[in-house]
């Protein structure tokens, strides 16, 4: 099973997306189990990004928002970058 990493700049974006968005903190909570269970689970959408932001990938946490991540493979890790709507660039 992978560790689920975050910097401090990642958890000051989900505090503020959970302010903005309290509806959503259950499903963000089963979303980040699901993802340390099974990256590849298919409810989870995992898609690599494209464009400025092709070295990311990223789940769906609704059909508006997503969670942008790198995966570190070799160490087992996955490491949340952003939390927000499909239509922004980081």
């Amino acid at each position: 099973m992978p560790s689920i990493l975050t910097t401090r700049t990642y958890e000051r974006r989900l505090k503020k997306f959970i302010k903005l968005h309290p509806e959503l903190r259950s499903k963000y909570v089963a979303t980040i189990k699901l993802l340390a269970i099974n990256p590849n689970h298919p409810s989870l959408h995992l898609h690599k990004l494209k464009g400025q932001l092709s070295n990311l990938h990223a789940v769906s946490l609704t059909y508006k928002y997503r969670i942008s991540l790198t995966f570190l493979i070799k160490k087992d890790k996955i490491m949340l970058v952003d939390i927000g709507t499909h239509d922004q660039v980081y």
